[in-house]
């Protein structure tokens, strides 16, 4: 199982003989999965569809996904109530003989009363199985717009993945170029270490001996950044085990890369030598990059 991003754009359209229906899926980065449909009136079970399917099929991001229908060209076709018409005509005949005053109803004029002409197949006249048929077909494409746009959110994660485990090298290449700098080895620690503990001697003679070896342990703690380096060697093992394992691995891989940090934080702060400090920013600037593009992952 590979990676995913939380960023992606998806497409799908349908038609009947009435409508043309339109979806448009779009997600970017949050926390965690977010759901939010903008559709029509009146399709409260698409929207329950939208919103379980969603849920199945993607695991992070703020998701939009809409809904556009539109009436097909033809428009709709007019049917005469003829019952209504037949009454108005029973009443115009009704009243005829007492009304000699009164101009004869003409039939475009009987046709004009609200009531006589109706929509034949508007909503509140089609059929309830067309009704169902396209809802069904709504909700088939649905479907297909959430696995296009998993499939998007895939191949851009496809693409961050060869980034981190680039970068991921790069942290390894530099821990190990710290591990092996001239500061680091044995008798230079030890030279540093007898200057430093001859400063304090020096500056205090008169310190006692357990205050001395006081002094003396904070001194190797401070010189030795060996722990650093194996647990930032630890760290890139955990991630590139977590990159394989794919799936929603974006927030632990955010906790690695916070880890990660804190690491190299210490190795700078620790550091009295020119050549690890330089090594300690570059580590710094690697690990800023590689939190950037875990904010993308799923």
């Amino acid at each position: 199982m590979s990676i995913a991003s939380m960023t992606g754009y998806a497409r799908a359209e349908g038609r009947d003989a009435q409508t043309t229906w339109l979806w448009e899926a779009k997600s970017v980065n949050g926390k965690g999965l977010d759901v939010r449909c903008r559709l029509p009136h009146g399709l409260d079970g698409v929207e329950i569809a939208a919103r379980d399917l969603a849920t199945r099929k993607l695991k992070r991001g703020n998701v939009q996904l809409s809904l556009t229908l539109t009436a097909n060209a033809q428009g709709p076709g007019l049917r005469v109530n003829k019952e209504f018409l037949a009454e108005l005509v029973a009443l115009v005949d009704e009243m005829g003989p007492s009304h000699q005053n009164i101009a004869p109803a003409r039939w475009d004029g009987l046709l004009a009363v609200k009531g006589v002409l109706e929509t034949a197949n508007g909503d509140e006249a089609e059929p309830e199985d067309i009704r169902d048929a396209r809802e069904a077909a709504i909700k088939a494409d649905l479907e297909k717009v959430l696995d296009s746009l998993a499939a998007m959110r895939g191949v851009e994660g496809e693409r961050i993945q060869a980034v981190l485990a680039s970068q991921l090298d790069e942290v390894a290449t530099l821990a190990d170029r710290a591990g092996a700098t001239a500061a680091l080895r044995p008798e230079a620690v030890r030279e540093r270490l007898r200057q430093q503990v001859a400063s304090v001697l020096e500056a205090a003679p008169s310190l006692g001996e357990d205050r001395i070896a006081q002094e003396v342990a904070l001194i190797a703690v401070k010189a030795d950044v060996r722990e650093e380096l194996d647990r930032l060697r630890a760290h890139v093992a955990a991630a590139r085990d977590l990159i394989a394992q794919g799936g929603a691995v974006g927030r632990k891989l955010d906790f690695l890369s916070q880890e990660f940090n804190r690491e190299a934080n210490t190795l700078c702060s620790k550091s009295s030598d020119v050549e690890l400090t330089r090594i300690g920013l570059d580590l710094k600037a690697v690990i800023d990059q590689f939190r950037e593009q875990v904010q993308n992952i799923e």
